[in-house]
């Protein structure tokens, strides 16, 4: 009876869960219409008044109704929305520029900003409660599977199967998300370290007298949009070339005091003399010297052959 009453208590509670989400965003909606019914009824009766104190012809009266305001109202939001959200792409992209600059220049600092990014703790918080629910899920199922040995009734052994179903998939996606940070948390930290190349000095603007300044007109510069300024980018930008300052400040020492090393006098050791082999026989073997062509008299050959005729 005890198991009975809890299940019972468990779908009330369930149904009047539902309720209230459908309940609540309608409740919400509708005060939102009503109030902007009687803006709109307001205005109206204002422009009526208006209208009849400035005695204006009925042909150029208008009428604002309802419906109207509400148009207008849902077109002014959804274009705050669109400028809200190109501000958020906007600073998402400057992050990632600064991010993926920063781990170029420093990939462990870009390793340690990942595991203590937001975006980890969020998943981290995430997988912590899937895992409460997938218990209360596992919790919810053993008390079915009695309920329906004791009184045939299966209605929280499927909810628990349905609950601990979903949890398990988002387990697996939630593990499958943390790999994947985890290898590019690695990838990071076995990145080799680029130096940057120095900023080229900029030109020094020249002076202009006081007098001058003080005669000429000076224009006043108009305020930047609020997502053209980026200080979180900018303050990881100036981080990351400060830590390739200091990697090239000790790369520079490192070179000088290799250079100072080189350059003193060293001490050659005296090392004994080899002696010398002695030619072997065999090692001619094969070779045909060169032997000069003899030279032959054609002088005396005929001299000959005369003499012998």
């Amino acid at each position: 009876m005890a198991v009975d009453g809890f299940g019972s208590s468990v779908i009330i509670a369930l149904a009047a869960v539902l309720w209230l989400a459908y309940l609540v965003p309608t409740w919400l909606r509708r005060r939102e219409y009503l109030s902007t019914e009687r803006n709109a009824i307001r205005l109206q009766q204002t422009l009526r008044v208006m209208a009849e104190a400035a005695e204006i012809p009925a042909e150029v009266r208008a009428e604002t109704t309802a419906r109207s305001a509400a148009e207008q109202e849902r077109l002014l939001r959804k274009h705050q929305q669109r400028e809200a959200a190109v501000a958020r792409a906007q600073d998402a992209a400057a992050a990632r520029a600064a991010a993926s600059r920063l781990a170029e220049l420093h990939p462990a600092i870009a390793a340690d900003v990942a595991i203590a990014s937001p975006a980890t703790r969020r998943l981290r918080r995430s997988r912590v409660v899937t895992s409460v629910v997938l218990l209360l899920a596992l919790v919810a199922t053993a008390v079915g599977v009695a309920q329906l040995i004791a009184t045939g009734s299966f209605v929280m052994l499927v909810g628990g199967g349905i609950v601990s179903t979903g949890s398990f998939v988002m387990l697996g996606q939630l593990a499958s998300v943390a790999r994947a940070r985890a290898e590019l948390v690695r990838n990071l930290r076995a990145r080799p370290v680029v130096v940057a190349e120095r900023p080229k000095a900029q030109p020094q603007r020249p002076q202009i007298p006081a007098a001058v300044r003080q005669a000429s007109w000076t224009p006043v510069p108009l305020p930047k949009p609020l997502y053209m300024s980026k200080p979180q980018a900018d303050r990881a930008l100036e981080a990351s070339l400060e830590a390739a300052a200091e990697l090239r400040q000790a790369a520079a020492d490192a070179r000088r005091k290799q250079r100072e090393v080189e350059q003193q006098p060293g001490v050659t050791p005296i090392r004994p003399v080899a002696p010398v082999a002695a030619p072997s026989k065999f090692a001619t073997m094969g070779i045909i010297e060169p032997t000069e062509a003899s030279k032959t008299d054609l002088d005396a050959v005929l001299a000959r052959r005369r003499r012998v005729g």
